[in-house]
C-alpha cells in the first residue's frame, strides 16, 4: 500500500475511484496556517501539492518551538506556558480564557513541578479524584483544561503522549429541577420592586423567555435586538449557534423601558453601578449572589437555581407539544441528543401522549366499524 502524505485521507467513490482530501487538525486550520482541501484523483499531484501545504504546518510549529522549545526535561508548568503562548489558546473567547487559566493553574499548582514525561496515567488519575472532592463537574472541567495543554503539544510533535487521555470521568448526575410559572412571577415581582434588583430580573426575564443561558443574557448588547421589528439574534458562546428569536409584547415593553434608561450604552442589562464611569456586565458569580438574595427575599424553594431556568422553558415547549426542530431552533442545538438533558419527563407531556394515542385508537375503532357496516 502506498504511504500516503501527512494528513491526506483517501476516499474511496461509489465507482471505485480513490480521490484525495487533505485534513489537518482543527487547531492549524483555526490559526489560520492551512485549510481542508477536497483533491483529485491524481496522486502524484496530490504529493506535490500535500508538500506543500505541510512545508507551511512545519514552518508554523518552527516558528512557535522557538516561542518555547519543550525538552524532555521541561515540566508541566512549561507545557502551560507552551500552551497560553499558542493561537489555539489565543483564538478563544475572553471568557473561555478565563475558565482555562483558571483550571490549568490548579494543573500547576498541583503538579506543575514534574517533567511531563514523569506524568504518567496513575498521577493524572490520583489527580482527578482529588479533584472529584469538589464536585466531578469541577474534575471534569479540570481534566479537559489539562488535557488540552498535552494534546496541543503533541499536535506540535513536542511530545508523544497524554497522561489525561485514559481516565474515565465520572458522570454528572443530571439535574432536573424545574420553577413553577408562580415561582418565576414571584421572582420578577421581587426583583423589579427594586431599582438595585432591576437589571438583574431583566436577564432572568429574557433568559426564561427565550430559553436561552444566563450568561449569554448577561452579555447581550442592544445591537443584537430589533426593536421596530420585535427581534433578537444571538450568537451563542457555547457552540457559537445561531438563534433567531420573537420579542413578544410584554418583553417588548419591558426592553423599551429599558432601552430609555439603558440605551446610551451597549449592554441591554449591566450591572447598575458603573465602574470608571462605564457599565460593565454582571460577572457570572455576582449574578448567581444577587439572584439568591432575590430569591429569598421571594420566599422561593432553596433548591431552586437561575441556571434551571433554560430547562424550566424547554420542559413547558415540550409539555406545550412543540416539535422537536422548532424546539431546537430555540435552543440553538444542532443534535438531539444534546436537547435530552434539558427534557423532563412530566405529567403534562404523558397525559398529552396518550391522549393523543387514545384518540386515534377510538378513532381507528370507529372507522373499523363503519367500514363493516357498509359491507353488510
Amino acid at each position: 500500500m502506498t504511504k500516503l502524505p501527512r494528513y491526506v485521507q483517501p476516499r474511496k467513490q461509489p465507482k471505485g475511484v480513490v480521490s484525495y482530501r487533505f485534513n489537518p487538525p482543527q487547531s492549524l486550520v483555526d490559526a489560520g496556517v492551512v485549510s481542508r482541501k477536497e483533491w483529485g484523483t491524481d496522486l502524484k499531484q496530490v504529493k506535490a501539492l500535500a508538500k506543500e501545504l505541510n512545508d507551511l504546518v512545519d514552518n508554523y510549529r518552527e516558528e512557535q518551538a522557538l516561542i518555547f522549545n519543550v525538552k524532555p526535561s521541561s515540566t508541566v508548568a512549561n507545557l502551560s506556558q507552551y500552551y497560553f503562548a499558542s493561537n489555539d489558546f489565543n483564538a478563544l473567547r475572553d471568557t473561555t480564557k478565563v475558565h482555562y487559566k483558571y483550571f490549568i493553574g490548579l494543573l500547576v499548582s498541583a503538579i506543575g513541578h514534574m517533567r511531563h514525561g514523569d506524568v504518567t496515567s496513575k498521577v493524572a488519575k490520583h489527580l482527578y479524584e482529588d479533584w472529584v472532592k469538589q464536585g466531578i463537574s469541577f474534575a471534569n472541567h479540570g481534566a479537559t483544561c489539562a488535557s488540552r495543554v498535552f494534546n496541543y503539544a503533541i499536535e506540535m510533535e513536542q511530545i508523544n503522549t497524554n497522561p489525561f487521555t485514559n481516565i474515565k470521568r465520572k458522570a454528572t448526575p443530571q439535574r432536573k429541577v424545574v420553577w413553577e410559572h408562580a415561582d418565576v412571577t414571584n421572582f420578577m415581582d421581587t426583583a423589579f420592586s427594586k431599582y438595585k434588583y432591576r437589571n438583574v430580573g431583566m436577564i432572568v426575564a429574557m433568559a426564561y423567555q427565550w430559553c436561552q443561558r444566563l450568561g449569554d443574557m448577561r452579555m447581550l448588547t442592544w445591537d443584537a435586538l430589533d426593536l421596530d421589528r420585535q427581534r433578537m439574534y444571538l450568537e451563542q458562546s457555547k457552540r457559537r449557534a445561531e438563534v433567531f428569536l420573537p420579542i413578544d409584547d410584554q418583553l417588548y415593553v419591558m426592553l423599551k423601558e429599558q432601552h430609555e434608561d439603558y440605551g446610551f450604552q451597549p449592554y441591554v442589562a449591566p450591572h447598575p453601578t458603573p465602574v470608571g464611569g462605564t457599565f460593565k456586565p454582571y460577572g457570572m458569580e455576582r449574578l448567581s449572589k444577587v439572584g439568591r438574595r432575590v430569591m429569598r427575599e421571594a420566599e422561593l424553594p432553596e433548591s431552586l437555581r437561575l441556571m434551571d431556568l433554560r430547562r424550566t422553558g424547554v420542559t413547558q415547549m415540550v409539555e406545550a407539544g412543540v416539535p422537536l426542530p422548532q424546539l431546537m431552533a430555540v435552543t440553538g442545538h444542532t443534535h438531539v441528543a444534546s436537547v435530552k438533558p434539558y427534557i423532563k419527563n412530566t405529567f403534562a407531556s404523558a397525559n398529552k401522549a396518550l391522549t393523543a394515542r387514545n384518540a386515534h385508537v377510538e378513532l381507528s375503532v370507529t372507522k373499523n366499524i363503519e367500514s363493516d357496516l357498509l359491507c353488510v
